[in-house]
């Protein structure tokens, strides 16, 4: 099995292809094979994100080359920039994670944002491409809520709290 705990700077050939769809890019630790079938654990960085075209070793200096998989997407396109800039609001205010290109938004599959963005007015087609959404405002794209705060200025992580949370 190949086990891999870092990344590395882009190489000029790698050893195995990791292709993996968006949800499993952002597992820390994770268990599945390589393209050729070949078993691989993953122990990276708690908050890790894999990219597409990112580049790891292996504790045997064997190099993976990370792909995007191909995966169901919504892509969300408006008859105007403020409509798109409305959809893309209504998806952040979910915690969406979201592709931006140009004219265009996708989304991961789902039943339920497509008929909200229709009811905004949006044209939603199913599409099949990689999916690279955005890493979000502070990094990694997680967004941390009281009591485990990642970034300033938010009035509820200054908020005293007893030790039962409350």
């Amino acid at each position: 099995m190949l086990i891999v705990q870092k990344r590395i700077a882009p190489q000029p050939a790698c050893d195995a292809e990791l292709i993996l769809p968006f949800e499993m890019r952002q597992k820390s630790r994770l268990r599945t094979t390589v393209a050729s079938g070949e078993e691989i654990g993953l122990f990276l960085e708690r908050g890790t994100v894999l990219r597409d075209g990112e580049f790891l070793q292996a504790d045997d200096g064997r190099i993976v080359r990370v792909v995007a998989a191909q995966e169901d997407l919504l892509e969300v396109r408006c008859a105007d920039v403020v409509a798109l800039a409305r959809a893309a609001y209504h998806l952040g205010n979910r915690h969406t994670p979201a592709q931006i290109g140009a004219g265009w938004l996708r989304i991961a599959a789902d039943d339920v944002l497509a008929a909200m963005l229709r009811g905004l007015g949006a044209n939603v087609a199913s599409i099949r491409a990689a999916f690279e959404p955005e890493a979000g405002a502070y990094g990694a794209g997680h967004h941390a809520h009281s009591g485990e705060a990642k970034h300033a200025g938010i009035i509820h992580d200054f908020i005293a709290r007893r030790p039962d949370g409350s």
